[in-house]
């Protein structure tokens, strides 16, 4: 074990846009100080994404550097899974003390993934959960799930404030957590603590204050593009976890205020963490990242796996402990993914990055040595809310390309001047010659895909996409690379 290595905190929220953060270049009207602040010390990457937006895939990736494809989910499809390395594998076998405090949502439940405890809360409901057992006894309630009791959907729309108190809410509980483990830890070792929040993934509840700071200010406009389905008027009586929808303003204003107070929420308890553990945390490598987006009404759409930015694009921000004396304000306007946390980490603590990986450490970025880690990412999702919605999207430093794997619907953004995804280039004149290099580009990715996406070359519409590819193996790292 090497004498440097750095203490390492990862915070990971749940569904927080790339635009919900104060600092991005087109953020939203919300509060982020601390957030803001961490990412302007260090490295803030304004290109990144969820190669997979929604939470379970997202999340293998992350905990193993890999690609969806690579590790064999590709949608949002439970399945058990026992990868050879793991990022908190790896460094627990390096000699971090690795705690893992809030959601893993990873199958089997309750297995650690190389963590050497857990302490786990998927959800604000359900059984196996730490925080849900916790808020039970503070409530003397067994029967019920206290947290939620305010009716309001775990996927839906519903915007309003929450019952409880803050101080019981999920992400206070989670910093608690993670006080007192800095309190107790081992000081022989370094650490390892991934803090991964639910918010500000619904249901759409924030504590009362958060909700009326947001719900008294005015809401910008959802962005609905030339090319998105339209409505000839709101629409009432849709199921409450609707995805393609038109809302009334005033239930489009209660939904986005409550969710831009969810994102103030977990600033002020980062904030909080901050406070207490100022010197140590100083001293520490931080990563903050998303798991995916939220569409929040743009495009008359909502929750996530859609391969647009709200849905797909992630805050994500990385500061290098300050005796590093590593560069301050950095900006990376290329792409990066979730599969690039455990390299950049991995590297960080001086560790080898396993061959299975495919992410990239981002280390020459902090370290003002490059301006990125690649040219293009690729992204997909298999159908989720229909089989028909199934995607992939690649996208570079300026240009988005998205083709609907079932339909061959297409669709190319120019992010550069039109960072809303508001205008489709893939219709109208000279579409087709547009489009044919990025068809070549993403046939290139995809031609030895066991789907058979591509045939003599070309992309073919309508061959099987499914959550969990074929021939996948639970016990592989690397499935298909």
């Amino acid at each position: 074990m090497l004498k440097n290595q750095p203490n390492i905190l990862l915070i990971v929220t749940d569904q927080q846009r790339g635009d919900c953060l104060g600092l991005d270049p087109h953020a939203h009207p919300l509060q982020t100080p601390h957030l803001d602040h961490l990412a302007r010390s260090g490295l803030h990457c304004t290109r990144a994404y969820a190669e997979c937006p929604s939470c379970i895939p997202a999340r293998r990736s992350l905990m193993t550097g890999t690609a969806p494809a690579a590790n064999g989910i590709v949608g949002f499809q439970g399945a058990e899974w026992y990868p050879a390395h793991t990022l908190a594998g790896s460094l627990a076998q390096a000699g971090y003390q690795t705690e893992m405090i809030g959601k893993m949502h990873l199958h089997p439940p309750r297995r650690r993934f190389g963590f050497d405890h857990v302490q786990l809360a998927d959800a604000t409901r359900g059984q196996q959960n730490d925080y849900v057992e916790w808020l039970q006894q503070r409530h003397g309630r067994h029967d019920i799930d206290p947290g939620m009791a305010h009716g309001a959907t775990a996927n839906g729309w519903i915007g309003r404030p929450h019952h409880l108190p803050e101080e019981q809410m999920h992400s206070f509980w989670c910093i608690d957590r993670a006080m007192d483990f800095l309190k107790k830890r081992d000081p022989t070792a370094p650490f390892f603590l991934n803090i991964s929040f639910i918010d500000p993934h619904p249901p759409l509840t924030p504590p009362a204050p958060y909700y009326e700071r947001y719900i008294r200010r005015d809401s910008p406009a959802p962005a609905v593009g030339d090319w998105a389905a339209g409505f000839d008027a709101p629409q009432k009586g849709l199921h409450p976890d609707a995805w393609e929808i038109r809302l009334p303003a005033e239930e489009l204003h209660c939904a986005r205020a409550a969710y831009y107070g969810m994102v103030n929420f977990i600033d002020d308890q980062v904030g909080r963490l901050c406070q207490h553990a100022r010197g140590l945390l100083d001293e520490c490598l931080i990563l903050f990242v998303s798991d995916h987006g939220e569409m929040l009404g743009d495009h008359n759409l909502f929750r996530k796996t859609w391969p647009y930015e709200a849905s797909a694009r992630i805050p994500f921000f990385a500061r290098a402990p300050r005796n590093w004396g590593w560069p301050t304000e950095q900006v990376c306007q290329t792409p990066v993914g979730l599969q690039d946390i455990m390299p950049t980490l991995l590297e960080a603590a001086g560790l080898d990055v396993p061959a299975t990986c495919t992410g990239r450490s981002l280390l020459p970025v902090m370290r003002g040595e490059a301006d990125g880690v690649r040219d293009l990412l690729h992204g997909e999702h298999a159908g989720c809310y229909e089989y028909a919605h199934g995607n992939h999207f690649l996208v570079d430093d300026r240009w988005k390309y998205v083709w609907y794997s079932q339909t061959g619907r297409e669709h190319l953004f120019d992010l550069a001047d039109d960072p809303q995804e508001l205008r489709d280039l893939a219709r109208g004149d000279a579409a087709d010659e547009r489009l044919r290099p990025w068809r070549e580009r993403l046939a290139v990715v995809l031609k030895d895909r066991p789907e058979g996406f591509v045939a003599d070359g070309a992309l073919v519409a309508g061959r099987d996409h499914r959550p969990i590819m074929p021939d996948y193996d639970p016990h592989r790292t690397s499935n298909f690379e």
